[in-house]
């Protein structure tokens, strides 16, 4: 299975127009399509309308879709040269907008190239425990990826102890057996909120407003690193960065986003030390 398999995102008779049903395995446990997921659908129609790989893409996340509604995404070419596109993406419900996404796609061939962003010394995915969703069995994507913990704390040791702001995990989608694109990395750089929640020791996270994914090298991998720092949270914002490495290091892409701080549904408030 491709990412746009996995997105259920198909064509129409209009190649500036794309449909999506927004299934619940593509949801978070609250109902609504995973911000990754908007993304990832959005870029995979850009790449699909302009036959050209993504560079870089932004997406503001405007509404919410939910389980069991439609998504058309229309895409506008605003500048298409002889190596780079500018184009953008609107993911509707009906009339309802809920995402915006732009971006630019193309290849320049021929010149220098470097990595200077190193992936940290880390245990291989088969020597990293396994981590659980706080409510296994549950309907959502984020039962459909698997994750092994480097440095995670559990939900019962989030007691509202500060952290570092530094998390790292390996994921990756088992259903992609054709490996990482653009669209699956949009869907597994969706991880700052998480992030929010572990630096404030919090049961909680956010929901996204924005999510900038820049793709830097695609390479033949099973397992994504996802090193995520978060800088700073702030009048109940977070902001943060991942950087996201494959098995062999190198940086297949980083992903920044800003989210609105959220607890779990369920959970009380937890008083956070050190504010």
């Amino acid at each position: 299975m491709d990412s746009r398999s996995f997105l259920g995102l198909e064509p129409t008779k209009n190649p500036f127009r794309w449909a999506m049903p927004v299934d619940r395995e593509l949801c978070t446990l609250e109902g609504f399509l995973f911000g990754g997921a908007g993304l990832g659908a959005a870029i995979s129609a850009l790449e699909g309308t302009s036959g050209r790989q993504c560079v870089w893409a932004t997406g503001q996340y405007l509404s919410y879709a939910m389980a069991d509604e439609f998504l058309d995404i229309d895409i506008t070419v605003a500048v298409e040269g002889h190596q780079i596109t500018q184009a953008r993406a609107v993911g509707l419900v009906g009339n309802r907008e809920i995402l915006t996404v732009n971006a630019a796609l193309g290849d320049r061939p021929g010149m220098p190239e470097g990595q200077w962003a190193q992936m940290a010394s880390v245990p291989p995915p088969s020597q990293c425990p396994v981590r659980e969703p706080h409510l296994p069995g549950a309907t959502s994507i984020i039962n459909r990826l698997e994750q092994r913990a480097i440095d995670w704390r559990a939900v019962e040791d989030l007691d509202g102890e500060i952290g570092d702001g530094h998390t790292r995990l390996w994921a990756r989608v088992p259903e992609l057996i054709d490996g990482v694109d653009a669209s699956a990395l949009a869907i597994l750089g969706d991880f700052v909120p998480m992030g929010v929640g572990q630096a404030l020791g919090i049961r909680g996270g956010g929901n996204s407003l924005d999510n900038t994914l820049r793709v830097v090298r695609l390479v033949p991998t099973q397992w994504v690193l996802l090193d995520i720092q978060i800088h700073a949270v702030e009048r109940g914002f977070g902001h943060g960065l991942v950087q996201m490495y494959a098995e062999d290091g190198t940086l297949l892409a980083t992903a920044s986003q800003s989210c609105i701080v959220r607890f779990w549904k369920g959970w009380p408030p937890t008083v956070v030390s050190g504010s």
